[in-house]
């Protein structure tokens, strides 16, 4: 059933219409393929395709616990993950801009 739901995900990836009309790759790009190895479970390639997956997925069970159990400082850790995870996506970005 798990690799049904794998090989349907590889099957319908979307395009990135950014890349196509201006000819480098958006902060977004590599996302649709690092959730796909990382249900595959090779960490590796999921971090190297986008490095902020981790860490973003990470921020969105934590809001959904502060959210449910009201945490102190929840807010200021939403934030200082909000803006770790901008950087991250941001230097990816810029990594990929360079390297293209």
């Amino acid at each position: 059933m798990f690799l049904k739901i794998i090989t349907w995900f590889e099957s319908h990836m979307g395009s990135c219409s950014f890349q196509e009309h201006a000819g480098v790759p958006c902060p977004g790009c590599g996302i649709q393929r690092s959730i796909i190895a990382l249900l595959k479970g090779d960490f590796t390639e999921s971090i190297l395709l986008f490095p902020a997956l981790l860490p973003l997925l990470g921020m969105f069970a934590f809001l959904g616990i502060h959210l449910v159990i009201n945490l102190k400082h929840g807010a200021l850790i939403l934030k200082i993950f909000y803006i770790s995870n901008t950087f991250l996506i941001l230097g990816s970005f810029f990594y990929k801009i360079i390297i293209h």
